[in-house]
């Protein structure tokens, strides 16, 4: 049998190499550390939701930007929230908060309502038609969740979403000391 060198071919060429290729995803890369394969994992984990926030959007409404698309969700977790917590919670501006609940409104999918406890501020709510719009689309990926992970076992489903909570809790902790 010729080798790579003897046939004239380069062994990258060879099917069967899988040293040249770029590891699979969700594969570890030995020579990485475990931090270095995180910061690889949850970047492609991002690279997905981003590619797909537009598709989870348009199961909402078909106006729906996927940006504003994580605050529904905000609201539907929290039904009463006020503008300055959405800010709070996504580290971004009152204003770019208040456009984005302006469009949601527009579309029909969430009331805002004066604060009793502070006629400055607006409550938030869902619309009964947001709330179905909704329900239907966190049904569908969690339908999406249930197919992809068919295989895994119920407890690692669980502790996976245990350490993602954690990791989120981590990193607002460690952004808000002051990093």
């Amino acid at each position: 049998m010729l080798s790579s060198a003897e046939s004239g071919t380069d062994a990258s060429d060879d099917p069967a190499d899988t040293s040249a290729r770029p590891p699979a995803e969700g594969d570890l890369v030995d020579d990485l550390g475990p931090f270095e394969n995180l910061e690889r994992e949850v970047r492609l984990l991002i690279r997905r939701a981003q590619s797909s926030g537009a598709r989870i959007a348009r199961r909402v409404h078909p106006e729906l930007e996927a940006s504003a698309y994580p605050l529904l969700a905000f609201v539907a977790e929290r039904p009463g929230a006020r503008g300055s917590d959405l800010a709070s919670y996504f580290g971004v501006g009152r204003a770019t908060v208040s456009r984005q609940l302006s469009r949601l409104a527009d579309l029909g999918l969430v009331d805002r309502t004066v604060d009793p406890e502070d006629s400055r501020g607006q409550r938030i709510t869902l619309t009964p038609d947001g709330a179905e719009r909704f329900e239907r689309a966190r049904t569908s990926r969690v339908a999406m969740l249930e197919g992809a992970l068919a295989d895994w076992e119920k407890e690692d489903v669980a502790e996976l979403a245990r350490l993602l909570g954690r990791y989120s809790a981590d990193i607002v902790a460690w952004k808000e000391s002051g990093h």
